[in-house]
């Protein structure tokens, strides 16, 4: 593995690795241990231990697999959104079928991998989560992308999206999108730390966890056409 470049002046993303196969997690402690962005402060082996040492620890990024014993990984990401809400979390998985995909975004990931992704693609996945974007492999996004659709149909109203205001709801649905802050900004012209203003605005509007999450709320509200 090539070793990052030290973003100058930035401190390094300090990440807590949770999986039950001691093997993978030592090795993914390893790997990422090689990236100079990059600080493990902690592991864990189940759902339960992980969530306290995250509480104790307060890392940035959470890296958590699926499945564990004592505790899921699903329900061990909703506690650490509790304990901790400025942590990101990537859930880790073994097969493109899980069916905690939904689950995981609804409760706070801001991604889910497949744990055969290269250690480059976690790494990278590590930095976009902690900027506060969200990453899902791309065969994930197609399941998610069905989901969407699929809560897209029914007709509902569309009360909660009056909370919103227009430039608010401008922001999300270019979100929703795919674009990042910085497109946002060019898109608008405006700033981006006026961009990340309307997306915390948003999220604690409509009281949401993630960017994920709004997306899948933008799709719910139709405020997007899906093909």
């Amino acid at each position: 593995m090539t070793e990052a470049t030290m973003r100058p002046g930035a401190e390094p993303i300090r990440v807590l690795v949770v999986d039950d196969q001691e093997l993978f997690r030592r090795g993914l402690t390893m790997l990422l241990a090689q990236d100079l962005d990059i600080e493990v402060v902690g592991e864990a082996e189940d759902g339960i231990t992980g969530t306290e040492l995250a509480v104790a620890l307060v890392p940035d990024v959470v890296l958590l697999d699926v499945r564990m014993p004592r505790r899921s990984g699903v329900e061990a990401c909703t506690a650490i959104k509790e304990g901790v809400p400025s942590a990101k979390i990537i859930m880790l998985t073994v097969s493109d079928e899980e069916g905690d995909l939904y689950e995981s975004v609804k409760n706070g990931a801001s991604g889910y991998l497949l744990k055969d992704s290269s250690i480059e693609e976690v790494a990278q996945a590590v930095r976009v989560v902690n900027e506060g974007q969200s990453l899902i492999s791309p065969s994930m996004a197609v399941k998610l992308i069905d989901e969407f659709k699929q809560m897209s149909k029914p007709n509902k109203e569309r009360s909660t999206a009056l909370k919103l205001t227009d430039r608010e709801l401008e922001v999300l649905r270019l979100v929703a999108k795919g674009l990042n802050n910085r497109e946002v900004a060019k898109e608008l012209f405006i700033s981006e730390n006026t961009v990340k203003n309307h997306v915390r605005n948003i999220l604690e509007k409509l009281q949401l966890h993630s960017r994920m999450e709004a997306v899948m709320y933008a799709m719910k509200e139709k405020l997007l056409d899906l093909p």
